[in-house]
């Protein structure tokens, strides 16, 4: 009953936050950017959350993965490589199939980085935006949950992964070129530093500038060669940042 009513809350004070900024851009007739309004899903959805929070809490995580589907799916297609690149690194996968960057602003506003301390964060999120959101847009969204990342867990390097090439049938215009059109916006929060930014896109596409199915059999979601050509081309910069 505790978990429901709390959830319940939790649902409220969402929609209340997310009403009072819509009235606030009407008021000023300002746009509202979607993307960076904190946003649950459903009970599912938020059960998955819980149990991120949970091993947070136990702590223990060096290296920390962010994102969605294509993050979320190394427990299944990319598991064999997860395996030997990053279970040995006391790695967590905090990611969730559909999420959207409003969804992990909530999730990290949520408890989600709270008592965890890795040494890395490697972060990949937007392609879900990309046929409501702008680039801009979403780019913005990405810099906001990289603060809120560093707010949480000070001490933490990001790599900040391009957002990957996807050319389904059913895709429209805007989502087969978003990738092009955010991954220069992200590039600029690389500071040499405490955020470095990361393009292998070259790794999935073939000549003609699109997604093979010998990589991604939907033409968005790697499979478990593409998990492998995405740990061989992460690993000399995560190597480095892990030390």
């Amino acid at each position: 009953m505790k978990k429901f009513s709390l959830r319940l809350l939790i649902a409220v004070a969402s929609l209340v936050f997310f009403t009072d900024v819509k009235s606030f851009a009407q008021e000023t007739n300002a746009p509202v950017n979607t993307a960076i309004v904190p946003a649950p899903r459903d009970a599912g959805w938020v059960a998955r959350h819980e149990g991120f929070v949970e091993i947070a809490k136990a702590g223990g995580v060096d290296l920390l993965f962010i994102g969605d589907s294509i993050t979320d799916f190394w427990r299944n297609r990319g598991s064999s490589v997860w395996n030997t690149f990053y279970a040995p690194r006391h790695a967590a996968n905090f990611g969730i199939s559909g999420d959207r960057t409003q969804n992990v602003i909530w999730r990290i506003d949520h408890g989600e980085l709270d008592g965890i301390k890795p040494k890395v964060t490697v972060l990949m999120i937007g392609t879900n935006n990309s046929n409501n959101n702008s680039p801009a847009e979403i780019a913005d969204a990405i810099h906001v949950i990289l603060d809120k990342i560093h707010a949480k867990i000070p001490d933490t390097k990001i790599l900040l992964l391009g957002v990957f090439p996807r050319n389904r049938p059913n895709d429209i215009p805007a989502q087969i070129e978003a990738p092009d059109q955010i991954n220069p916006l992200i590039a600029k929060f690389d500071d040499g530093k405490t955020v470095r930014y990361l393009n292998i896109n070259s790794q999935f596409v073939g000549a003609d500038g699109k997604v093979p199915a010998s990589i991604m059999p939907d033409f968005l979601h790697p499979n478990a060669y593409g998990y492998q050509l995405w740990a061989d081309a992460m690993e000399p910069l995560l190597a480095d940042m892990m030390k």
